[in-house]
């Protein structure tokens, strides 16, 4: 059907076809755990009382915002979490991390990450490269890793000696511009009982990015004490115009709400402009949004692997976060597929995607990106860093049909591009 609206060479519809028959096992699994979470979501909006009343907006300091403190009730429920902070005042997921570390970290403590190397727009929030200014290492925080090992899984053996002493012991659940598998559930489950049994006091904070809903827990239920997020993906449903939220422990969500507003007042003050609607509706459809965006990553991986390129996860694999990431090998290639994906766009499909120098990465990168909100990543968009291996991570797709169109659309621009060869 795809073909009767864009120029696909028929072989690749064919191939696509194909690659679609074997995705029907995961795609009733995918199904299933959607379904799961739409109920959770739906009990918790009853259990809150969502009503027509908590859309409006305040101004000014925003006391007494109803709207805004039951939304927080409905995402706590859903993570199965003592608390939450959603606001729309988050202007990223790096903001909501940057803001819970500082909130519970105080100079000369230490915090841990234990998943390697950090999303690169974290590093210099930690000091990790030059930047960074107010980064943690100025406030006297020290930073450690330990890193994956060479199979990309957590060393759980070295887990009790790194988090000896630790303040915060920090898990990054995607992937990131890495190979590497995304951590479950499990795993996270896993890790926080190490890390509680080596350190009780120590606080496991989990950058939730991409893997909200993927699975029918959440890491609050297996442990974690804080978890962080941005609503311009998973949880924002497409939605949600702007935004992020931290879940967990009561006492530590209220200091990241001190360190958001200000000491004193805390979760009592932000006014919320009319954006409340946008916050319920968006968390509302999360959970069939990201089944939409897990479809379209099993069939591009599926799509791929038979073009003969290497992907990451497999079609078949336990999908842990929204993200598919595909080895194209080539600068010329990985442009090719990121221009494809901007052509099966809603929004500004006649721009070409050029790699560019992005704020807070140390190479330039290319991004195709045609959303109804800026840098919305739970909408289809594609991007990678001009570097080795030259992957593409495409993430998102808040309706199947669409998803699967920018995928072939991405595999014909290959074609074009004389990157792809059909047998």
């Amino acid at each position: 059907m795809v073909e009767s609206f864009f120029s696909i060479d028929p072989a690749l519809v064919r191939l696509g076809e194909e690659a679609l028959a074997g995705c029907r096992e995961q795609f009733d699994r995918i199904d299933r755990v959607a379904e799961y979470n739409a109920c959770k979501m739906l009990r918790a909006f009853i259990d809150n009382r969502v009503s027509e009343s908590h859309f409006a907006g305040t101004t000014g300091y925003g006391y007494g915002d109803r709207g805004r403190e039951v939304l927080d009730g409905v995402l706590a429920q859903v993570m199965g979490a003592e608390d939450a902070l959603i606001r729309h005042n988050f202007v990223s997921g790096t903001h909501a991390i940057t803001t819970a570390l500082f909130g519970v970290l105080r100079p000369g403590d230490r915090m841990v990450c234990l998943t390697g190397l950090p999303y690169d727009t974290l590093q210099p929030v930690i000091g990790i490269v030059e930047g960074g200014h107010g980064s943690l290492k100025e406030f006297g925080i020290q930073y450690e890793q330990l890193d994956l090992l060479p199979d990309g899984t957590p060393d759980y053996q070295g887990i009790p000696q790194a988090v000896a002493g630790a303040k915060v012991a920090y898990l990054q659940r995607s992937r990131g511009y890495s190979l590497r598998e995304s951590l479950s559930v499990e795993q996270i489950g896993r890790i926080a009982a190490l890390v509680k049994q080596a350190n009780p006091q120590a606080i496991v904070i989990v950058d939730n990015c991409y893997g909200e809903f993927v699975e029918e827990q959440e890491p609050t239920q297996v442990g974690a004490d804080l978890v962080i997020g941005s609503l311009i993906k998973n949880p924002g449903g497409g939605i949600a115009r702007t935004g992020g939220y931290i879940a967990g422990r009561a006492d530590l969500v209220e200091l990241c709400a001190c360190r958001l507003t200000a000491p004193g007042v805390g979760k009592e003050v932000g006014c919320t402009l009319g954006e409340s609607r946008n916050l319920f509706l968006g968390l509302f459809h999360a959970p069939t949004v990201t089944a939409c965006a897990l479809k379209t990553a099993v069939f591009a991986a599926a799509l791929f692997s038979r073009l003969g390129y290497e992907v990451y996860p497999a079609a078949d694999a336990h999908r842990t976060d929204i993200i598919q990431a595909v080895k194209l090998g080539t600068p010329q290639g990985l442009c090719a597929f990121c221009q494809g994906v901007q052509k099966g766009a809603p929004v500004d499909a006649f721009v070409t995607p050029e790699p560019w120098d992005m704020p807070g990465y140390d190479s330039q990168v290319i991004m195709a990106a045609g959303a109804f909100t800026m840098g919305a990543s739970i909408e289809l968009s594609a991007d990678g860093p001009m570097r080795e291996p030259y992957a593409a991570w495409l993430q998102g797709g808040i309706t199947w049909p669409s998803g699967k169109a920018g995928v072939l659309l991405a595999a014909q621009s290959l074609l074009e591009a004389g990157e792809l060869h059909l047998g």
